[in-house]
């Protein structure tokens, strides 16, 4: 018996967004990778995203292992866009503390 490649699947896909998607889900690289560095096993990982499959999720871990800079890299650019978001949103909503501070009161 020999064994037959196949052509798989992209493991990885990137959006025009810039955002890396993984498989065919709507689950972003970051949040495997986050949940992989906090100590979380494929198995574990597959519990909180189970639109993905077991080898979805060992493949981008096996990418991260393989490119740890590339990866780092594209994990620190999406939290400069996330924490710019954030201070858009921030500059742009009027301070609303007095309404928690209500309800708290209440």
């Amino acid at each position: 018996m020999s064994l037959v490649f196949e052509q798989e699947m992209p493991l990885l896909n990137k959006e025009s967004s810039g955002a890396i998607r993984v498989g065919q889900s709507r689950v972003l690289l970051e949040l495997v990778v986050h949940a992989f560095q906090d100590g979380a096993s494929p198995e574990a990982i597959l519990q909180s995203y189970p639109t993905l499959s077991l080898s979805e999720v060992y493949g981008a871990i096996a990418y991260y292992l393989r490119h740890p800079d590339a990866v780092e890299s594209y994990l620190q650019e999406r939290e400069s866009m996330a924490a710019s978001v954030r201070q858009k949103i921030n500059s742009t909503q009027p301070d609303l503390r007095w309404i928690r501070e209500r309800m708290l009161a209440c």
